[in-house]
């Protein structure tokens, strides 16, 4: 019934996330990975807003995604560009890759996407079994403020071909006692008056207490745990709401 970042969905996200948009985050993914020597991949790469500018700065990367779209939209990019990069199509929580990675990030809150807790901790167990020892682990999170049950809103955007793609959200789970917001997300795309194309999308989001990620790194075998909020190296937060970016190495004694 629900699509996962189909068609619609990666359309969208590419007129409103046009190749070059950050919101800080490339930069400062750039700073943090410019003295990789190996390989880092990043989970969730969906269309490239990221993968594609580190690769330009000369960064060694691969990406992995669930959705067949946004990695075809990739792809077209990466081609009109005239790069390569390896890309999978596999679970962000549990990928099957042949070689070690020196770094794997997840920027934007992607991480948020893995559903349950029991999922979560074992995504990071997997992600340190991907990395070469001393690996980094790099992950942006944050903290929902808005607690709204009956929330909805709607939002619009035009394309080249003169059609319109209308995107209703309507909040259906607001848990937080499970720490999880759940919502359902509606595409139309609409051309001289009729309705073209519909996409629905489930779209469930976790989140972490700060020093609950920070134990639950610790539990998978990670060490040197740094903080930084939006996107300012070692910038403390101090709101809930921040772009938190998490940063841990695997530790030597790690799987």
């Amino acid at each position: 019934m629900y699509s996962s970042y189909g068609a619609l969905c990666t359309e969208v996200y590419d007129l409103s996330k046009p190749l070059g948009f950050s919101f800080g985050d490339v930069e400062y993914y750039t700073e943090r990975l410019k003295d990789v020597k190996g390989k880092v991949l990043e989970v969730g790469c969906g269309s490239g807003r990221v993968l594609i500018p580190l690769l330009q700065a000369g960064i060694n990367i691969e990406g992995v995604d669930n959705s067949a779209a946004m990695l075809d939209s990739c792809r077209r990019r990466l081609a009109e560009l005239s790069l390569e990069a390896k890309l999978f199509e596999d679970e962000m929580h549990n990928f099957s890759m042949a070689d070690a990675f020196d770094a794997i990030i997840i920027p934007a809150g992607s991480f948020q996407l893995v559903e349950g807790r029991e999922r979560a901790e074992s995504a990071l167990e997997h992600y340190a079994s991907n990395l070469t020892p001393g690996g980094r682990l790099i992950v942006d999170l944050y903290i929902p403020t808005d607690f709204d049950a009956n929330h909805t809103s709607t939002r619009s955007w035009e394309t080249s071909d003169n059609e319109v793609i209308v995107l209703e959200e309507r909040r259906t789970e607001c848990n937080l006692l499970d720490q999880r917001i759940v919502s359902i997300l509606k595409y139309e795309k609409w051309k001289e008056g009729h309705l073209v194309q519909t996409e629905l999308q489930r779209f469930p989001l976790s989140w972490y207490g700060m020093h609950e990620f920070e134990l639950m790194l610790e539990k998978q075998g990670y060490d040197e745990i740094t903080k930084s909020a939006d996107y300012r190296w070692m910038n403390q937060p101090v709101n809930a709401g921040q772009m938190i970016t998490y940063e841990a190495r695997k530790a030597s004694r790690g799987r």
